[in-house]
């Protein structure tokens, strides 16, 4: 059967659609969150259901094709598409139901973390995930998941309960801690490799009003910012949510016009209690450092936190991401991130320190993937701007702000932050002795590799 013959008769199993490049819409259908990156498929399967997923990869297998997987589209690497090959594209899977009793809260494929906020809002859940609504909850499970309420709550796979699973032969299991168990292990953290999950069962959280916001203060002030966020965050509550930050204030409302493009330390917070609490906790920055550019935390809807940076970071920019887990932060540390954080390009571009400590280090390395269970952060450096022209200026700034700092990091990063340019290495790196069991159960499950469109782990 030739390939055309194949798509005419996919098209007419599914309950979806299939896009192909000489249809309308195709290349809306196949640009990418990160527009730095352009790719062509063959084919995009638009499944509606789960037996949508099962004929889209029994195709894909049979005819040979390369497959990608798109959940809810937010992948930086570019990894949901491919060149010439099938995307299996889940972003129509959006089903939410939230158990208020049991506090779970079963979810789609194809549902962002902004579907999730605000369906589990409603009853005063919330599943710990990132710190943008519009990142997919798929990808970002699957890779770990660290945000907001990580130091209370943990990463987003400590709250996974069961999966449900369409294996590379196009079987459907259901992979939790008391069936699949070895499949539940690897998808907590082994990304993409193993099957694609169509829905997740999440474990929830009382989380409704939060106090939460940002405060900025000029770049000049980031050493000592820096030096105290060190011994501060280790020992704050741990309702407490507080990433530190190195950009320019966005040139645009609502940041007051006197300081746009400023070169800030910020420190973005979400504290899960009282506010009066919250405020008596970060009231020693106030004191240590009052010459405050913006302080604009205050009680707010959890859901709003979570969307505050969405106007910013809109599909179609320009991205370049490097990544690594950092055990401590030394003043010679401290004086490179600054002096790389001058010379970022105007714009967008940043440097975070998400916390990894809390209930995230209660887990213990070998009961998920996620090897690095003892660091105390989880940085990113990305080189963000509109306009593509910028491109090769935002990579250059990445890897040299990344090589500078790389030795003063824990040897690895967090998958989600790895770009398609790393090699096998690096990859391997992040799941450090976790590696070999995950290239086994790869082998078990995905023995021919079909699913390879990813931060690849190889069948052993």
């Amino acid at each position: 059967m030739s390939q055309a013959s194949g798509l005419h008769k996919l098209r007419e199993s599914l309950r979806g659609s299939i896009v192909t490049p000489q249809d309308g819409g195709y290349d809306d259908a196949r640009s990418l969150y990160n527009a730095m990156i352009d790719k062509r498929p063959a084919a995009i399967a638009r499944c509606a259901d789960v037996a949508d997923v099962i004929a889209a990869v029994n195709f894909g297998r049979d005819s040979g094709l390369l497959v990608a997987v798109r959940g809810g589209g937010h992948n930086g690497a570019g990894l949901g598409s491919c060149d010439g090959g099938l995307v299996i594209d889940l972003g129509s899977m959006k089903g939410i139901r939230v158990d208020p009793d049991r506090r779970t809260i079963r979810v789609g494929a194809g549902c962002t973390q902004g579907d999730v906020d605000h369906a589990a809002h409603a009853f005063g859940l919330a599943v710990p995930a990132g710190i943008v609504s519009t990142t997919g909850v798929a990808g970002l499970t699957l890779g770990g998941g660290h945000g907001y309420l990580s130091r209370q709550c943990g990463l987003t796979i400590d709250n996974l309960l069961e999966a449900d699973v369409v294996l590379a032969d196009g079987s459907c299991v259901t992979a939790s801690a008391d069936g699949n168990a070895d499949l539940f292990w690897a998808l907590r953290g082994g990304g993409g490799n193993f099957g694609i999950v169509t829905s997740f069962l999440f474990k929830a959280h009382p989380v409704s009003t939060v106090y939460g916001g940002v405060i900025f203060w000029d770049l000049g002030q980031a050493k000592r910012i820096m030096q105290w966020y060190r011994e501060f965050l280790p020992a704050a509550p741990e309702e407490l949510g507080c990433f530190l930050g190195l950009k320019a204030v966005p040139s645009t409302e609502p940041f007051p016009r006197d300081i746009w493009g400023r070169r800030i330390c910020a420190l973005i917070s979400c504290y899960n209690g009282p506010v009066e609490a919250g405020e008596r906790i970060l009231a020693p920055v106030r004191k240590a450092f009052p010459d405050i550019l913006l302080d604009v935390m205050g009680p707010m809807p959890f859901p709003a936190l979570q969307a505050m940076f969405d106007p910013l970071l809109p599909k179609g920019l320009q991205w370049y991401w490097k990544g690594d887990f950092v055990r401590e932060l030394p003043d010679q540390a401290i004086d490179l991130h600054i002096a790389h954080a001058e010379q970022a390009p105007p714009g967008l571009s940043l440097m975070h320190l998400y916390p990894i400590d809390g209930a995230v280090h209660r887990v213990a390395p070998k009961d998920t993937p996620w090897n690095y269970r003892d660091v105390t952060w989880s940085m990113v450096i990305a080189g963000i701007d509109p306009d593509p022209k910028t491109a090769p200026r935002l990579v250059e700034w990445g890897r040299n702000y990344w090589k500078a700092l790389h030795p003063f990091s824990a040897g690895a990063g967090y998958v989600n932050f790895i770009m398609n340019d790393e090699d096998q290495s690096r990859v391997q790196a992040s799941y450090g002795r976790n590696f070999e069991r995950l290239a086994a159960i790869k082998k078990k499950f995905d023995p021919e590799n079909l699913f390879r469109v990813n931060h690849n782990i190889r069948p052993a």
